[in-house]
C-alpha cells in the first residue's frame, strides 16, 4: 500500500517528511481475517432479520472477535416468529453459541425467550444484548424460579411478576421522545465473575439505548435460585450484567457493548 501509493503521493504533495511506515500489526491482523485457522456458528435470535443492516454493528463486532481468536464467525440468522413456530431445537441445532440482540415491541419476544432456554438447558453459550439480557431474565424467572407468567411490563402489563419494568422516573412518561437511558454509564463488576474474567477488570463503561430495566424487586428470589448479578450502575441500583455459573458461558447484559468493539 505504501510503496507508490496514496500516502506516499500525500506526504509529498504536501511537503512533508515521513519515515517508513510499520505496517506489521496491521498486516497481521488483515492475515488473521482472511486465513482463520477455525471458524465456529453463532445464531443470531432477531426480528429485524430481513434488513440485516439493523445488526450491523453486531457483526462488524464478530469480524473483530474472530479475527482475535484467528478464527471466522458464521452467522445464522433465526427469526423470532419463525422459532415460536418451528422450535429451537430444529432452528438453532448445531450452533456454537446464541446472541439474542437488542429490539423493541413484542413481536418474536416468545421464540427469544425459547431461544435464551434452548442455550441454558443445553449448555450452549449464551450472549444477551440489551433486550437480549431481558429476555434471558424472563426465561429464568419462568423456566429456574417457576413463575410461568413472569414478563417485562413492555410486554404485558399485567403480568404476576413483571421482572422487567419501568424505571421509576420513567412510569409517568408520556412523551417517549429522547427519554431512554442513553450514551456511555460505568459499571462496576462484581469480583471473580465471568463478567471481570471477560473485561480483566472491575470497572468499566458502556453504551446504552433502552427504558426498561431489571426490577430490583424480583433480585433476591432470582438470586436464591443460582441468578448473579455480576455488573450494576456506578451510583445507581441498576442491574447491568447478569449469568450463570453454572453453565459453560450465559451472560446477559443491559448495554451494547458491540458499539465500541
Amino acid at each position: 500500500f505504501n510503496a507508490g501509493g496514496l500516502d506516499e503521493l500525500v506526504v509529498r504533495e504536501l511537503g512533508l517528511s515521513a519515515d517508513e511506515p510499520d505496517l506489521r500489526e496491521w498486516a497481521d491482523y488483515v492475515d488473521r481475517v482472511v486465513r482463520p485457522e477455525r471458524q465456529c456458528e453463532v445464531a443470531i435470535v432477531g426480528k429485524y432479520t430481513h434488513v440485516r443492516d439493523a445488526y450491523k454493528s453486531l457483526l462488524e463486532s464478530f469480524v473483530h472477535a474472530g479475527a482475535a481468536n484467528r478464527a471466522r464467525v458464521r452467522v445464522r440468522w433465526v427469526e423470532g416468529e419463525e422459532l415460536e413456530q418451528k422450535g429451537a431445537a430444529e432452528l438453532l441445532s448445531g450452533v456454537d453459541g446464541v446472541v439474542v440482540p437488542g429490539g423493541f415491541g413484542e413481536r418474536g419476544i416468545e421464540g427469544k425467550i425459547a431461544g435464551a432456554r434452548h442455550a441454558r438447558e443445553r449448555g450452549i453459550p449464551y450472549l444477551g444484548l440489551c433486550l437480549g439480557m431481558q429476555v434471558a431474565t424472563i426465561e429464568f424467572a419462568r423456566h429456574v424460579v417457576g413463575w410461568p407468567e413472569a414478563n417485562s411490563s413492555e410486554f404485558d402489563a399485567q403480568a404476576p411478576q413483571k421482572v422487567i419494568d419501568l424505571m421509576s422516573e420513567q412510569a409517568a412518561v408520556t412523551d417517549k421522545g429522547g427519554t431512554m437511558r442513553l450514551g456511555a454509564y460505568r459499571c462496576e463488576l462484581k469480583e471473580g465473575s465471568l463478567a471481570a474474567r471477560a473485561y480483566g477488570r472491575r470497572e468499566i463503561e458502556e453504551r446504552h439505548r433502552h427504558r426498561y430495566e431489571f426490577n430490583n424487586k424480583y433480585a433476591a428470589q432470582l438470586q436464591s435460585r443460582g441468578l448473579v448479578l455480576s455488573g450494576k450502575c456506578v451510583g445507581r441500583e441498576l442491574v447491568e450484567i447478569i449469568e450463570l455459573p453454572d453453565h459453560p458461558w450465559f451472560l446477559a447484559v443491559q448495554f451494547h457493548p458491540e458499539l465500541k468493539s
